[in-house]
């Protein structure tokens, strides 16, 4: 018999029969992972507790298995261009070895999805790390709109990645390379060898704000064994945790992190999600037109964070309602939250309560639960 298990975020997820798996999903089964279907893939939603994975991560580190991510290398004489034209930020302020956040638009100016685009050879080679769900789609994206001079090729099924997170995370991974990780800033990264094998990605980004590495390899010559070995015993004396897609998204929701599916979709605009910073207007993009003519009205609604009051979970698409009961918007993500030991979320609202402080109710089954809007991140010294 299938079992069911529960994610925050995601649901209740059921342990499927036959889905793709990364290189490391026998060590989540030998670690005791419960597994399941996520974005096509059999993933660890979690080992030992969504709680303990996500206190492990804030305080010491975890490791995680995101090899589900899709990856795609733009490259030519007109990599560039391309980039620029499917992604709002700008690119061509890259150097070689940084990386930046930014999203693809459909003419509506709706996100289709967020991604890193990553300079490994300025103007000529960048990597475009997507959400696992859409990389079918992004790569169709790209070549319909590749009017350039580039090739877009999909290394997403040979790519393994792991994101070790948290304060300890760095002093991990360090004996086993002869980069200074710790002079490595935030969204920059090195292509280098590590336990002897190259090229090896290593890049100071991830999704949990405690911040820690990810790393980028293909699993030639047992690779991935290795690596996902000797981080494992190498973590032990520092208290690491195996962590799992459960601890990921509540960790995420606390930094107020948008979550594809959850607050950016094919309706929402960037503008609408607060991330305005990563739309760029001095460059032609698609869905540019439709942004500036929103910017110019005014956004009709606005992302925001909120905190409950009284007791209660918010979730995915419950009501948010105004202290009269009216219904002003709808939850895209709630959770408990362990660093904080209260009940949080996201949500779209309309703007005129999208104020800092504003109180709201949230509709929980049959009862009006009171919350607060509530400025993000959170979690305010990760």
């Amino acid at each position: 018999m299938r079992k069911n298990y529960f994610c925050p975020t995601y649901g209740f997820f059921t342990q499927p029969l036959m889905k793709k798996v990364t290189p490391f999903h026998a060590f989540h089964l030998a670690a005791g992972a419960h597994m399941a279907a996520f974005a096509g893939y059999e993933m660890p939603i979690y080992y030992t507790s969504i709680q303990e994975e996500h206190l492990a991560v804030r305080q010491r580190a975890g490791l995680f298995d995101v090899s589900h991510m899709g990856e795609f290398i733009i490259r030519g004489p007109q990599a560039l261009d391309l980039v620029q034209r499917v992604t709002t930020n700008d690119a061509a302020k890259l150097g070689n070895g940084q990386a930046q956040y930014s999203c693809m638009l459909n003419e509506q100016g709706g996100v289709l999805d967020d991604l890193i685009v990553y300079c490994i050879e300025k103007q000529n080679v960048y990597m475009l790390v997507v959400n696992a769900a859409n990389i079918e789609r992004d790569r169709e994206w790209m070549i319909q709109h590749n009017a350039f001079d580039a090739e877009v090729v999909d290394i997403s099924e040979k790519t393994c990645l792991l994101a070790l997170q948290g304060p300890a995370a760095v002093s991990i991974v360090q004996p086993f390379t002869d980069v200074d990780l710790i002079k490595l800033p935030y969204y920059r990264f090195v292509k280098t060898s590590l336990m002897g094998f190259k090229p090896v990605l290593i890049s100071a980004t991830g999704y949990t704000g405690a911040g820690g590495v990810e790393l980028y390899f293909e699993n030639k010559d047992q690779a991935a064994e290795t690596i996902w070995r000797e981080l494992v015993k190498a973590g032990e004396a520092q208290g690491m945790k195996l962590a799992g897609l459960g601890a990921r998204d509540t960790l995420r929701l606390e930094m107020g992190y948008c979550l594809y599916g959850h607050e950016l979709h094919e309706t929402t605009t960037p503008l609408e999600a607060g991330l305005g910073w990563i739309v760029k207007w001095n460059k032609d993009f698609i869905g540019k037109a439709a942004l500036l003519q929103q910017k110019e009205q005014g956004v009709a609604r606005k992302l925001v964070g909120f905190r409950m009051i009284e007791k209660g979970i918010p979730r995915q698409d419950y009501r948010i309602l105004n202290m009269e009961g009216l219904p002003i918007g709808e939850v895209t993500s709630g959770s408990f939250s362990p660093s904080l030991n209260e009940a949080i979320g996201l949500g779209y609202v309309e703007t005129a309560y999208a104020a800092p402080d504003t109180p709201i109710q949230i509709q929980i089954r049959n009862q009006q639960v009171k919350a607060v809007v509530t400025p993000l991140p959170f979690l305010k010294n990760s």
